[in-house]
């Protein structure tokens, strides 16, 4: 069965390339050039995947994004020529599955749309609960517990706690963490990961004086279960 997907763009031309290469793929493809006429295309149709563009008119991509997903859960990929680390944070948190920076080559898209519709057709059995320094995380629940106090974490940070928690005593890599957390192979600058840790250790660290998460100068990060 062909994949349904809604490319939001308002530069026609590259939404036209990016849509006749989907349809070359066997995917079906729908349109729409602003904020406003995406949105309501995601909200009243089900799409199997979501390319929305961050600069929109009318409504832009990141408030297009937070209305989708107070409704849906459509794995959602964001066009965006910024390159600011901060940007691509928001939209992460804002529930974006992924993002691409334009100018981006069409192979590469194409291989994160797939990767993103491979995860929402995967089905998932979360287990069991870790603990470590007091530290619970409970898979099944999605949600943290520090001395009997539920943490509010974002999707992406506690994906973050995830892979640091079931690999503990284990240096991982900045790169590895990326790919694991983020669902891809990236390319880009890895300095977002220590963007998480630092919420995480605001959260966690700072807020009840414990030291959960240990950098590796030069390597990466890890959680030790002394």
């Amino acid at each position: 069965m062909a994949n349904k997907i809604l490319i939001v763009e308002d530069e026609v031309n590259i939404a036209r390339f990016v849509e006749l290469e989907l349809i070359h793929e066997g995917n079906e493809v729908d349109k729409a050039y602003d904020g406003r006429e995406g949105l309501d295309k995601a909200l009243s149709s089900d799409y199997d995947l979501i390319l929305l563009d961050v600069m929109l008119p009318k409504l832009n991509g990141l408030e297009v994004l937070r209305r989708i997903r107070m409704e849906k859960e459509t794995p959602v990929i964001m066009l965006t020529a910024r390159d600011a680390v901060m940007d691509k944070v928001s939209g992460l948190d804002a529930g974006a599955d992924d993002y691409i920076t334009k100018p981006f080559a069409i192979e590469e898209l194409l291989a994160r749309i797939r990767v993103a519709l491979k995860k929402k057709s995967g089905v998932t059995q979360a287990t069991h609960k870790l603990t470590i320094k007091e530290v619970t995380l409970d898979e099944d629940r999605h949600e943290v517990i520090v001395r009997g106090e539920n943490v509010e974490l974002t999707n992406r940070e506690f994906e973050l706690l995830h892979m640091l928690m079931v690999n503990k005593n284990i240096v991982l890599q900045r790169e590895k963490l990326m790919n694991e957390v983020c669902g891809y192979d990236y390319m880009g600058e890895t300095n977002i990961i220590d963007v998480y840790v630092r919420y995480l250790r605001t959260k966690i660290d700072d807020k009840f004086g414990i030291k959960l998460i240990q950098t590796v100068r030069g390597v990466g990060y890890v959680i030790k279960d002394d």
